[in-house]
């Protein structure tokens, strides 16, 4: 009975190591994925683009020399995660004005559904309709889920001379818009 016993704590015992070791491998093979997502964009110059925001009005990245450009991706209009992230940058658009910065959202959506997204929530920064996925395609951030695509929830801060000072590749819809912004002024004073 001792021995079927001990045999049985020492069959647990190894089944946690291994779980544990399996564990630690997928955080550190996260994290170095992360790691290099950051570094596949940081310091390269951002991919141009011409799209349409909620009022039809036309938008390309050139118009936005000398600015600091927040372009972040999300995955579909009106969704809760979706809906948070946008009343944050909308609370802190005059913040980043302040700062020099043009903050433009981005989904597959269509015009007419991010004219009634920015509608519903009175926001004051254009959202870029991406339908046909020629931008979200550049950066590789198209999720596919059975027959529809969407945008991964990722974030480029694009310098005043067009080049990507950083990638967010994980978002929190909290505290995303302080993020960025407190990363504006971190990196302005350089």
């Amino acid at each position: 009975m001792k021995l079927s016993r001990l045999f049985s704590i020492s069959l647990l015992s190894v089944s946690a190591l291994c779980i544990l070791n399996t564990a630690s491998h997928a955080e550190s093979s996260i994290l170095s994925k992360l790691d290099s997502n950051q570094k596949q964009w940081v310091g390269k110059p951002a991919p141009s683009f011409k799209l349409q925001d909620q009022n039809s009005k036309w938008h390309e990245l050139s118009q936005y020399k000398g600015k600091w450009v927040v372009l972040y991706f999300y995955p579909k209009d009106d969704s809760p995660g979706c809906t948070q992230e946008a009343n944050q940058f909308k609370s802190l658009y005059p913040q980043f004005i302040k700062n020099n910065a043009v903050v433009l959202g981005v989904s597959l959506d269509d015009v007419q559904s991010h004219q009634k997204f920015s509608e519903k929530l009175g926001l004051n920064f254009p959202i870029l309709a991406d339908s046909n996925h020629q931008l979200a395609d550049q950066f590789g951030i198209i999720r596919n889920l059975g027959i529809a695509k969407i945008a991964k929830r990722e974030t480029f801060l694009i310098d005043p001379q067009g080049t990507i000072v950083y990638h967010y590749s994980s978002v929190n819809t909290q505290t995303h818009a302080d993020q960025v912004l407190a990363d504006i002024q971190k990196f302005s004073k350089k």
